[in-house]
């Protein structure tokens, strides 16, 4: 099911969903030009030296947070210098460009209602901390992992659930699987499918040996639990919308 437009109109123009945007444009084209630069170490290229350096590393990180780990003390983790730093940095960071396009469909979709009631200020403190928490909450089931994890899909998928406990009766118009006609659902169907299938996946990563092709599912849970948990206190003093199932008026 993917979205590809919403019922909501936002009163203000989101300069901070829109500069997120472009942020993440910009690291990747930086990325496709890291990839043509060849180290001649077995294939590697400027950019594996790239996410190793900001992409966050779960044993790196906790290392740095004064959890000592046997991981941590190889050659993977001397190469962040900066490993505090890489929950953050590591949200600006796509895998390819499915991952970047998927990512940001979804954030120009639902992020602009979100900032439209929060607030500019307040949605870019919203939009960090959820991805932190999306970090935590990856790094939490996958202590010992020495592989980056890396893009903005936990910070957003804190947008989501903001926006699902704001727009609960809002329409989305998605596309269904292998149905090319768009069609309209309502926003908790769509969210909450998405999510369903998220609890899905982390449990089947929790069994010994067990893989779920490289996805950080419990990110994902992360930052939406973050989202649906912190809405209320960054819409504080702020004009709620109505829910009406038609139309959303603010009050």
């Amino acid at each position: 099911m993917i979205p590809i437009a919403d019922s909501v109109r936002s009163r203000s123009f989101p300069v901070v969903n829109v500069t997120i945007i472009f942020a993440n444009i910009i690291v990747f084209l930086y990325e496709v030009y890291l990839s043509q630069q060849p180290l001649g170490l077995r294939g590697a290229t400027e950019l594996d030296v790239f996410i190793r350096h900001w992409g966050n590393i779960p044993a790196c990180t906790l290392d740095g947070l004064g959890r000592e780990t046997i991981e941590a003390q190889s050659r993977v983790c001397l190469s962040q210098p900066q490993a505090l730093w890489t929950p953050v940095t590591a949200m600006f960071i796509h895998g390819g460009w499915l991952h970047l396009a998927g990512n940001l469909l979804f954030l120009w979709i639902f992020g602009d209602n979100v900032e439209d009631v929060m607030g500019h200020a307040r949605y870019a403190a919203f939009y960090v901390i959820a991805g932190l928490a999306a970090a935590f909450g990856h790094m939490f089931f996958n202590a010992s992992d020495l592989i980056p994890a890396v893009g903005a899909s936990g910070a957003i998928a804190g947008v989501m659930g903001a926006y699902i406990v704001l727009f609960p009766r809002a329409t989305v118009i998605a596309v269904l699987g292998f149905i090319i006609i768009p069609l309209p659902f309502p926003a908790l169907i769509v969210i909450g499918f998405w999510f369903v299938i998220q609890l899905f996946y982390s449990a089947a990563t929790l069994g010994p040996d067990t893989a779920a092709g490289g996805v950080a599912y419990f990110a994902h849970i992360g930052g939406f639990a973050a989202g649906i948990g912190l809405v209320n206190l960054f819409t504080l003093g702020r004009r709620r919308p109505r829910r009406t199932p038609d139309q959303h008026r603010y009050v």
